[in-house]
C-alpha cells in the first residue's frame, strides 16, 4: 500500500512539472482570441479574457513553485520539450521550457505583476477605441516575456527577447494617430 502511494506521489509530481508549458500558453491563447475576435465581442469580455489568461498563468506558476520547492535541492531542475524546431545534421534545437528556482521566480514576477497591470488597464483604457488592440498587444507581451524567462535554450530565449522588444514598440506607439 505504501509503495502505491509513493508511486502516486512521484506520478503526481512528474505530471505537474510537465505542465510548465501552460504558463505561457494562456497569454498566447488570449492574444489569439482578442486579436481575431476582439472587435466582435463586447469590451467587457476582451478585458475578462485578457485578465483571466494572466491570472491562470499566475495560478499555475504558483502551483509549479510549490511543487518545485517540495523537491530536494538537487532535483529542482526540470525541462519539457514541446517539439523540435531546427534540425540540421548534428545541430538540434527544440521549443521547450525549463523549470528551476530562478525561472519559476521570474515567471511568478512576470505573471503576478502583469495580472495587476491587466486589471488596472481595464479602467485606464475604458472608452478608448483601440481597447481590443491594446489587450492583444499586452497579452502578446506577457507571452513573450514568459517565453524569455522559461526558455530552455538560447535561441528560444532570443525569440522571447525580440518579441518583448516588438511588443514594447507596439505598446509605446499605441496612440500613433495622435499628433502629440
Amino acid at each position: 500500500r505504501s509503495s502505491d502511494l509513493a508511486r502516486y506521489g512521484f506520478f503526481k509530481e512528474l505530471v505537474m512539472l510537465d505542465y510548465i508549458w501552460l504558463v505561457p500558453l494562456f497569454p498566447a491563447v488570449s492574444f489569439i482570441i482578442n486579436g481575431l475576435m476582439g472587435r466582435r465581442i463586447p469590451r467587457k469580455f476582451v478585458g475578462l479574457i485578457g485578465c483571466s489568461a494572466i491570472g491562470l498563468s499566475f495560478f499555475f506558476s504558483l502551483l509549479l513553485f510549490f511543487e518545485l520547492i517540495g523537491l530536494p535541492p538537487a532535483g529542482r531542475h526540470h525541462e519539457v520539450e514541446i517539439f523540435e524546431w531546427v534540425v540540421s545534421g548534428n545541430f538540434r534545437t527544440v521549443i521547450g521550457y525549463q523549470l528551476d528556482p530562478l525561472s519559476i521566480l521570474m515567471a511568478l514576477v512576470v505573471s503576478g505583476v502583469s495580472f495587476f497591470i491587466h486589471i488596472y488597464s481595464i479602467g485606464y483604457m475604458h472608452g478608448d477605441p483601440g481597447y481590443p488592440r491594446y489587450f492583444t498587444y499586452l497579452n502578446l507581451f506577457v507571452f513573450m516575456m514568459l517565453t524569455l524567462v522559461l526558455a530552455n535554450n538560447f535561441l528560444l530565449m532570443f525569440v522571447g527577447w525580440e518579441g518583448v522588444g516588438l511588443c514594447s514598440y507596439l505598446l509605446i506607439g499605441f496612440w500613433f494617430e495622435k499628433d502629440s
